[in-house]
């Protein structure tokens, strides 16, 4: 179950993409999220389906494994285009009692869906193309003239990265205590959809009662190591922007302006 999260996940594939600064990615990244918002037509999610595409070849992240992280929202997903379906008024083509399937609501819920789906698999990329230390450094950096404000960037930079990195830990606790619970004799997984959906909610407190101890044993770490805020500290890998790091943003850019024509 944990490998089904890509969040949080690092795959080392030696790609263009994996050697690029992260604060270039971050960057990119962002103004592609942005970009997402500008999608109105067909036309324009072609185009950013068709970038993204892109970006997993560059990266070399293998399909099966986008793939494997998106089934763990399909439910919401299927949700999501259902609630669209349902309750957008317009054209209707098919209707049961109070039930009404609009065109239009056909329509916005699948490319609601298509813009959840291309903005999980853009963050994704992100997480399995760099290192969480990497990807702190990189946040760090980007966020330091905020530091003259007395902002603890250094701080707020690591609680970002901890609590992504934090995201298949959890899966993986969630994994181990249904394994103990199925050792004991009792499977959820034959259970009926209503009764498997409540009986999580006993699971909730053993998980949440790992997932305190291993904070505080990642805090006991970090004082340890004589952490502290964080401030003044030295890296022995200086962030320096390369040429393929310009090349990137320029095409994220012209990426973006694209949209923005398309939209006006």
């Amino acid at each position: 179950m944990a490998n089904t999260v890509l969040i949080g996940q690092y795959i080392e594939t030696h790609s263009i993409f994996h050697r690029l600064d992260p604060r270039t990615k971050l960057i990119c990244i962002t103004i592609m999220m942005m970009s997402f918002l500008m999608l109105e037509t067909s036309l324009s999610y072609l185009i950013a389906t068709i970038f993204v595409i892109g970006f997993l070849m560059i990266s070399k992240i293998p399909a099966r494994v986008i793939w494997r992280g998106l089934k763990p929202i399909l439910f919401i997903l299927m949700f999501t285009f259902l609630y669209h379906v349902i309750f957008t008024k317009g054209t209707v083509i098919w209707s049961w009692s109070f039930i009404e399937i609009t065109e239009e609501g056909l329509q916005n819920g699948t490319l609601f869906v298509w813009r959840i789906v291309l903005l999980v698999v853009l963050a994704s990329v992100l997480t399995l193309t760099t290192k969480p230390l990497t990807l702190a450094y990189g946040l760090e950096k980007l966020l330091s003239p905020l530091s003259k404000l007395n902002v603890p960037v250094e701080q707020f930079s690591l609680m970002i990265v901890i609590a992504i990195r934090f995201i298949p830990t959890i899966v993986q606790e969630l994994e181990r205590i249904l394994l103990a619970q199925k050792a004991r004799g009792f499977d959820m997984t034959t259970l009926p959809l209503p009764k498997r959906m409540l009986s999580y909610i006993p699971i909730l407190v053993p998980l949440l009662f790992t997932t305190i101890q291993r904070a505080e044993q990642l805090t006991y770490a970090i004082d340890a190591r004589a952490y502290g805020n964080g401030k003044g500290r030295t890296s022995y890998k200086q962030l320096k922007f390369q040429k393929m790091d310009y090349q990137a943003g320029g095409i994220v850019m012209f990426f973006a302006l694209t949209l923005l024509l398309l939209r006006i």
